[in-house]
C-alpha cells in the first residue's frame, strides 16, 4: 500500500503560516513531502530555513488579507512559482475581545474581513484551480467557539461558526468534482491569540480544569490533523470538522 500520507509533490498554500498554529501545519506538511506557499503580512526568512530542511520547495508571500483586490495577483504568482495549488489551509486568524454592549463595530468588521470574509474568497480562488484538475483539499480553521458562544468574544464566535457552515456548503457543491472542503477546531491552544486567557490565572485554571488532557495545547498538536485531512487517507471525507481540544468538547 501506497503511504497514505504522503505529500511529495504537492503544494500547500497556509495562511498565517510563519507563526503559532500556522507554522506547525507548514512544517508538518513539509515533512510529508509538500512544498509550501505560506501567507502574512512579513516574509520569513526563518520559516524558509527550517522548511527547506525537509528538501521541499517554500516560498514566504507578503499579502494583506483585508486587501481582497490582491487575490487574483496572488494566486497567480503560486500558480507561476509552484505549477500547481493541492491543497489550501485557511489559518490566520485575529482577536477583538470587548463586552457585546461596548463591542465596536470597526472591529467587528476587521474580525470578520480576516476570519471570514477572507477564507470564504481565498476558497473560491484556489477552487478555480483545483476544479479544473479535478483534485484538492480545502482546510479551515473553526475553533471551539464554532460550537459554543464564548464571553466578550461574539465577532471572533460569529466568524468561526460561519468558517464551520460555510465549509458545509462548499463541500456540497465541490465533492464530486475532487474537492474536499473540511475543518480543524482547534481547542484552546498556547498561542498569541490567547494571551490574554493564559495570563488570567483564574480562567487559566477553570480552563484547565475542563481539559481532561490536563493541558493546553501546543502548535505541534495541530499538525496531524492537517496532514491527514491534507492526504489521501481523507478521500472519503468532507463537509466535517476534526475537533482537536484535548477532549474538552467531550466534557
Amino acid at each position: 500500500m501506497n503511504n497514505l500520507f504522503d505529500l511529495s509533490n504537492k503544494t500547500a498554500i497556509v495562511t498565517g503560516g510563519s507563526r503559532g498554529l500556522g507554522l506547525a501545519i507548514s512544517l508538518g506538511l513539509a515533512e510529508c513531502g509538500a512544498n509550501i506557499a505560506t501567507v502574512s503580512r512579513e516574509a520569513s526568512a526563518e520559516l524558509e530555513n527550517n522548511i527547506s530542511k525537509f528538501g521541499t520547495q517554500v516560498k514566504s508571500y507578503t499579502l494583506d488579507l483585508q486587501n481582497f483586490d490582491g487575490y487574483d495577483d496572488f494566486i497567480s504568482r503560486v500558480l507561476s512559482d509552484f505549477g500547481s495549488i493541492d491543497i489550501l489551509v485557511n489559518n490566520a486568524g485575529v482577536q477583538r475581545r470587548h463586552p457585546v454592549l461596548e463591542f465596536p463595530p470597526n472591529d467587528f468588521d476587521f474580525v470578520l474581513d480576516v476570519n471570514l470574509k477572507a477564507p470564504f474568497l481565498l476558497c473560491q480562488k484556489a477552487a478555480k484551480v483545483m476544479i479544473d484538475k479535478g483534485y484538492g483539499k480545502i482546510i479551515n480553521i473553526a475553533s471551539l467557539l464554532s460550537f459554543q458562544g464564548g464571553l466578550t468574544v461574539p465577532a471572533y464566535t460569529a466568524s468561526k461558526s460561519a468558517v464551520l457552515g460555510f465549509t458545509k456548503a462548499m463541500s456540497n457543491e465541490w465533492a464530486k468534482l475532487g474537492i474536499n472542503v473540511n475543518c480543524i477546531a482547534p481547542g484552546y491552544f498556547a498561542t498569541d491569540m490567547n494571551e490574554a486567557l493564559l495570563a488570567d490565572e483564574n480562567r487559566n485554571r477553570q480552563i484547565l480544569e475542563r481539559i481532561p488532557k490536563g493541558r493546553w495545547g501546543t502548535p505541534e498538536d495541530i499538525a496531524g490533523a492537517a496532514i491527514f485531512l491534507a492526504s489521501k487517507a481523507s478521500d472519503y471525507i468532507s463537509g466535517t470538522t476534526i475537533v482537536v481540544d484535548g477532549g474538552w468538547m467531550g466534557r
